[in-house]
């Protein structure tokens, strides 16, 4: 909701690209937050209501991809 992934994550990855970054990821996580929460709609006033630090998923997704380097 704050950062529309179909909108940034190309530029994202082409900014990577353009810098020469070989070691990276750029992936859509779907029903998370702005700061990689488990999240229903993704609004600002939801934060206060989540327990969650930061996903799982997340989690796995960035030691899985430190492993790999």
């Amino acid at each position: 909701m704050q950062v529309p992934p179909a909108e940034n994550l190309p530029a994202i990855r082409k900014a990577l690209e353009d810098e020469g970054n070989k070691h990276f990821e750029v992936d859509e996580l779907p029903g998370l937050n702005h700061l990689f929460q488990t999240a229903k709609t993704g609004s600002l006033t939801e934060y206060a209501q989540i327990e969650e630090t930061i996903s799982p998923v997340v989690l796995d997704k960035i030691a899985t991809w430190i492993l790999k380097q």
